[in-house]
């Protein structure tokens, strides 16, 4: 029984009309199929006119709007669901049926992908941390090696618009990519059973989404469920959490030491710190743009999903030089003050800002000072962790937000402020030429600001702020 027949007649209900729930949408009608969208926000489009624009476009859809519909709930027979809705919190799962199919769009497409004849192909990361940088940095290792590639999942497009409506159900088109670079949450994770990966790596695991997942064990558990989806795992031998029980499967790993045979880690040869590949060495870690102990790490994961893919391993290392990483994680701000502002909104959670701070620090002369702005919605975690690295490398602490007050009880002499532009205007008050202020929040932004990039962008406006009255 194709996939396609499995979803024939019956009740199929998209919870969410996000940008992954339209893309379901679309995918859904293109296939002739029947179904209700059911979003518990009164105007989850962008305005009327948009909503009224997809009523229009899609006549065979059913859209309930304002709350979650028990009775559509109830009798569905396949729901397909947003990541960001949290099923159990927000009282859906007691209402699905034993019967009912749930899954996500990362699923669906992997149901549809496996029918192919020619399926494409599927790399996969997930972690706390780094796991945009890895995708992005494998998705222009694909592009130098001339290899059709999409970037997918929790970044890049919406993973069922790789599907057109011929290519779903007849042959691929040619213009399909070969191999989709897939970065996955917790939360994609939670209903994502069928991919067949040629390779996938749980970078690494700290505190993070406890808000949902509840237990450090749990959020591991739904994080290692990936391997049981891949034909290699890709480990951290630096991060037991990461590692893979799955009997039989072949396992390439990274880390900070020098590798056996067959694995990635790091060796000093005539006084430079070395990546390599068992006796190999492949480049010096200080011709890399993104400098840092965890950007070594991401390196060599990226390295290691190439090389799983069959990838040239000598093809690929010229050319990880060109990549300069991601807006908004260790990004410099331009200055003129002789200050080194680092943008790292993207740090939102506590294992981020650890990497990052770890990787930083040491880059600063002794007569230096690292100046850390923190704080946010801190999703329950465990700031504690933070305390000894704070003491070690951290001159002085600024905080902001929800959790903000929690962060600053860390140190004793923590400057807490209300908003980023104080922060900052506080920051520059301390910093002198050579300084680091490093904006590393541990904390997701969506307690002040629309997500963590409108929050990096407020920072650059407020560090060019700085200059402009200071002139």
């Amino acid at each position: 029984m194709t996939w396609l027949t499995a979803f024939k007649d019956k009740n199929i209900v998209v919870l969410g009309a996000g940008m992954t729930g339209l893309s379901c949408l679309r995918f859904l009608h293109g296939q002739g199929l029947s179904f209700a969208v059911n979003d518990s926000r009164i105007m989850p489009f962008a305005n009327a006119e948009q909503q009224a624009q997809y009523q229009q476009d899609f006549p065979q859809a059913k859209f309930i709007f304002g709350q979650w519909q028990q009775s559509l709930i109830a009798h569905a027979d396949i729901i397909i669901t947003s990541p960001g809705i949290d099923l159990a919190g927000e009282g859906i799962t007691a209402l699905i049926s034993s019967h009912c199919q749930v899954m996500g769009d990362i699923e669906l497409f992997c149901l549809v992908n496996n029918s192919r004849t020619t399926p494409m192909k599927i790399l996969a990361v997930t972690g706390s941390n780094g796991k945009s940088t890895v995708v992005s940095l494998l998705a222009y290792l694909a592009q130098s090696l001339s290899i059709n590639a999409a970037l997918a999942g929790n970044i890049g497009e919406p993973i069922l618009d790789l599907l057109q409506p011929e290519q779903a159900s007849e042959s691929w088109s040619t213009n399909q990519p070969d191999i989709v670079i897939v970065e996955l949450s917790s939360f994609q994770l939670e209903t994502l059973t069928s991919m067949q990966a040629i390779a996938a790596s749980v970078l690494n695991l700290t505190d993070d989404h406890l808000d949902r997942h509840k237990t450090l064990a749990n959020y591991q558990a739904i994080k290692q469920g990936i391997y049981r989806q891949a034909k290699i795992a890709v480990v951290n031998r630096d991060d037991q959490a990461t590692n893979t029980l799955v009997a039989g499967q072949k396992i390439i790993s990274f880390g900070l030491s020098k590798p056996e045979q067959g694995q990635f880690g790091l060796a000093v040869i005539d006084h430079q710190q070395m990546l390599m590949f068992g006796e190999q060495a492949l480049i010096s870690s200080q011709l890399l743009p993104l400098a840092g102990r965890h950007n070594a790490l991401n390196y060599m994961a990226a390295l290691a999903l190439g090389y799983s893919a069959g990838w040239s391993l000598s093809a690929m290392v010229k050319q990880l030089s060109g990549f300069i990483g991601l807006a908004h994680r260790c990004q410099r701000v331009v200055s003129d003050d002789g200050i080194q502002w680092i943008n790292d909104s993207k740090a939102t959670n506590v294992g981020a800002t650890l990497a990052a701070i770890t990787g930083l620090a040491p880059t600063l002369a002794d007569n230096n000072k690292l100046i850390l702005i923190a704080g946010g919605d801190g999703k329950g975690a465990d700031f504690s962790t933070l305390k000894t690295i704070f003491k070690a490398e951290v001159s002085q602490l600024i905080t902001l937000g929800k959790d903000g007050d929690k962060i600053a009880d860390l140190v004793s002499d923590a400057i807490v402020v209300e908003t980023l532009l104080a922060a900052v205007q506080q920051a520059k008050k301390l910093a002198k030429p050579g300084d680091m202020v490093l904006l590393s929040p541990a904390c997701a932004s969506i307690d002040m600001f629309k997500n963590y990039l409108d929050r990096g962008e407020q920072f650059i406006a407020a560090v060019h702020a700085q200059e402009v009255s200071c002139r």
